[in-house]
């Protein structure tokens, strides 16, 4: 059982003395817990719709101020929050600006707490104190950034920026510590890895007919063949992000030459031909670890205003911990550019933007939603731990059909700089809060961790 109402400190009340609303008295109350801490109470009812808690067991319990939040009852124990901890790393001295570049990021993202009822907080691996089991965490308030002292949270949200910070040593262990000794909930742990999530959509029946067809073994023999099939393919980084290390290649058989297109590492699009394949591997990638990319099938896209279009769709869990399309919009490849990315000179525009007319907005808008959520399930079926997010690139071709370029664990988010994509920005953000609360009643009712 949960409920939702304003807490606040009485300094008049003894000590171990808590004002539960007489609405809840059915609720049995022995003690009071925020986060990992837990403190004997003595309750008492009345007739306002508040919960009033003595000054010492507020701060005794390092609640960092009042406001609307959520109550959780379990085995007597009033659980207050939930409490999220949001895990990152890249903090700066600056109190102004914690996260460097990604401060206003997190900002709009804590500003989402008092919408859903919860204490949100930011904190990395040099943040822990083990021994007394806190968190030396960062808060957002109308005063803006503030650090309060707390207790270890209900859940942890994972926002690490990048897969080279995910492997760094302290943060691992951190994460390992807080999981396996506290049971505390650990969403949207680690990156996708393109080929893995490729193997695991193959076994679904209803999600094949989304895939390219993609390998892993990068030869001058399966890149023939996949020539040979289709008018062009891609080598794609397995790990990779952003279009980065994309390569987009073309067999000319009439001029029997070898085009790629590219971005270089001055982040400018090239364009080169070579006579043979060896010699544009050679050349091209020629200190790259090709173990590491997969080749795919190149897919025709539809085009608007002499741009190749794809789509970006974010999926986040619910409440009720059911997955929802979040956002949906379109991007146009920049001039010359492999890709969609607004790094690369793409154009985000909304659906009704592309498509005027209203059966066309639709019908595209229905098949991507569709496709998103199949897949979006799909993923959470074969992959271990909890995923409360997820970025699709999908492309559609000349028959509208629906095609899966990439998922993403941490998806990007410049299609929100789009003025009219604000509200979904903030739905987004909030549905991962709303998680938040749901994993944390799941985790109450099933101490051992294991209630998916």
């Amino acid at each position: 059982m949960k409920a939702l109402l304003s807490v606040k400190c009485k300094e008049e009340l003894k000590e171990n003395k808590i004002l539960v609303p007489q609405t809840l008295k059915s609720w049995e109350v022995s003690s009071v817990a925020f986060g990992t801490f837990q403190i004997p109470c003595e309750p008492s009812y009345h007739s306002g719709s508040s919960l009033y808690l003595s000054k010492k067991i507020f701060q005794d319990l390092n609640l960092p101020y009042e406001g609307n939040i959520h109550l959780f009852i379990h085995e007597k124990v009033l659980h207050l929050g939930p409490l999220i901890g949001i895990f990152t790393a890249g903090f700066t001295n600056s109190i102004i600006r914690p996260i460097g570049e990604r401060t206003l990021f997190f900002s709009k993202l804590l500003s989402m707490e008092k919408k859903v009822g919860a204490y949100v907080f930011l904190f990395g691996a040099n943040h822990i104190n083990w021994e007394d089991g806190t968190m030396e965490g960062y808060m957002f308030t109308e005063k803006g950034w503030c650090r309060k002292t707390l207790p270890f949270p209900h859940v942890v949200y994972d926002r690490l920026p990048n897969r080279r910070t995910e492997k760094h040593k302290l943060l691992t262990e951190a994460r390992e510590k807080i999981q396996k000794d506290y049971s505390i909930p650990w969403f949207n742990p680690g990156f996708f890895n393109k080929w893995d999530i490729h193997k695991k959509l193959m076994i679904e029946e209803s999600i094949v007919s989304f895939l390219p067809e993609t390998n892993d073994k990068v030869t001058i023999e399966t890149l023939e063949r996949f020539l040979s099939d289709y008018s062009f393919i891609y080598l794609k980084p397995v790990n990779g992000s952003l279009g980065l290390g994309l390569y987009k290649i073309i067999y000319n058989r009439d001029e029997q030459l070898y085009y790629v297109r590219y971005k270089n590492e001055e982040s400018k699009n090239k364009l080169q031909r070579f006579p043979s394949l060896e010699a544009l591997l050679g050349t091209v990638l020629k200190n790259k670890d090709l173990t590491t990319y997969l080749v795919q099938q190149g897919i025709s896209l539809l085009k608007a205003n002499d741009s190749h279009v794809d789509f970006r769709v974010h999926t986040n869990k619910d409440e009720k911990g059911n997955w929802i399309v979040s956002a949906l919009a379109a991007k146009l490849s920049g001039k010359g550019s492999v890709t969609t990315h607004r790094n690369s000179g793409g154009v985000v525009k909304t659906i009704p933007e592309l498509f005027p007319k209203e059966e066309d907005q639709k019908e595209v808008i229905d098949k991507l939603t569709n496709a998103s959520l199949l897949i979006s399930e799909a993923i959470d079926r074969h992959l271990p731990g909890f995923i409360g997010e997820i970025g699709f690139d999908f492309g559609l071709d000349k028959e509208k059909r629906v095609w899966l370029f990439e998922a993403n664990s941490k998806p990007g988010r410049s299609i929100f700089y789009h003025p009219k994509l604000r509200n979904e920005d903030m739905l987004t953000r909030k549905l991962s809060i709303e998680y938040a609360v749901y994993l944390t009643e799941k985790s109450l009712q099933h101490p051992d961790g294991v209630f998916l």
